[in-house]
């Protein structure tokens, strides 16, 4: 046998071998997650308390939603503790957040559990709980909206580009990128900031049971440590894991329930994606587990779209 045949056959066994790899990593992570489905159906089959983690920027979530439709629907749920760490984001996001929330609190008992950082949207989902508990040094409010837009038009006449534009109205398409917005789209837009930030002033006052004029002096984008916010109202205890269980057994729930995570890691409809993220991860593409979604390519803030309730740390 000659030495360009031995070599073949060392590569043929070189590549036999890593498909073999690859089909026992892809057995494995199925396998895994097939035991993940099967127990998450028997945990979830049995009485026990929900949990659910809101993060990051709120988005109008349709998969947030379905679950959340689901926790209310079933009966095994006897409580749900919400965790929350999130700046914000579109205020119609976190509307459709409150009101799934507020239909799971009319059924059985929400706890908003405010983590790290709870602000904007996150503290009107926040809202819906029937207590709100946070650490000393959590941070909330920042009661507000805002609307913003690019303005590209000193960039456009650097390189000697111009727009423009014929339209049915003056205010069609306004603000526009491409050109100052007039007095009037600034009137337009103003109103309609107004409006939402007086809904989001009326969800507080009503939910806090606070006079609306109180809430209004609060609701000028301040940002409240936990210690302040209970001070003013906004919380109603500084605690942990203990006081939710604490709180929950006074609305008969036995501290005995064990507490069940309804994450989206853990939803069934999810496990695949996940199994095949793993084995793209394992085989070294990285990259491309990454890039399943479009949260993965862009920063979160260039997806937000409409008027946004988000709290954002300023840059020079």
């Amino acid at each position: 046998m000659d030495s360009s045949m031995i070599a073949d056959r060392r590569r043929l066994r070189r590549k036999v071998g890593f498909w073999r790899v690859v089909a026992v990593l892809l057995l494995v992570v199925l396998g895994f997650a097939a035991y993940r489905v099967f127990l998450g159906d028997i945990a979830t089959s049995r009485p026990h308390v929900a949990h659910v983690t809101i993060s990051g920027l709120i988005t109008d979530d349709d998969e947030l939603l379905e679950r959340l439709k689901k926790i209310e629907k079933n009966d095994a749920v006897k409580a749900v503790v919400v965790s929350i760490s999130s700046p914000g984001g579109t205020t119609y996001g976190g509307e459709r957040v409150f009101k799934a929330i507020r239909a799971i609190a009319a059924k059985k008992p929400v706890v908003s559990d405010v983590r790290t950082l709870a602000a904007s949207a996150g503290y009107m989902i926040a809202t819906a709980g029937d207590m709100i508990i946070a650490g000393d040094s959590s941070i909330t409010g920042s009661i507000g909206v805002i609307f913003q837009y690019p303005q590209v038009k000193p960039l456009l006449d650097k390189i000697g580009v111009s727009i423009e534009e014929i339209k049915s109205s003056p205010l069609k398409a306004e603000p526009s990128p491409f050109h100052p917005a007039s007095d009037e789209a600034k009137a337009m837009i103003n109103n309609m900031i107004v409006d939402s930030y007086g809904w989001f002033v009326d969800l507080v006052a009503e939910r806090r049971k606070l006079p609306r004029e109180d809430v209004q002096k609060l609701a000028d984008g301040t940002i409240f440590t936990g210690r302040q916010a209970l001070k003013v109202k906004l919380i109603d205890q500084i605690g942990g894991a203990d006081d939710i269980r604490a709180y929950l057994e006074t609305r008969k729930v036995s501290k005995s329930l064990p507490e069940v995570d309804w994450d989206k890691k853990s939803s069934t409809s999810f496990l695949l994606a996940d199994s095949a993220s793993q084995i793209l991860t394992l085989l070294g593409y990285d990259d491309l587990a990454k890039a399943r979604d479009l949260g993965g390519i862009l920063p979160q803030k260039l997806l937000l779209d409409g008027l946004l309730s988000v709290w954002q740390v300023g840059h020079d």
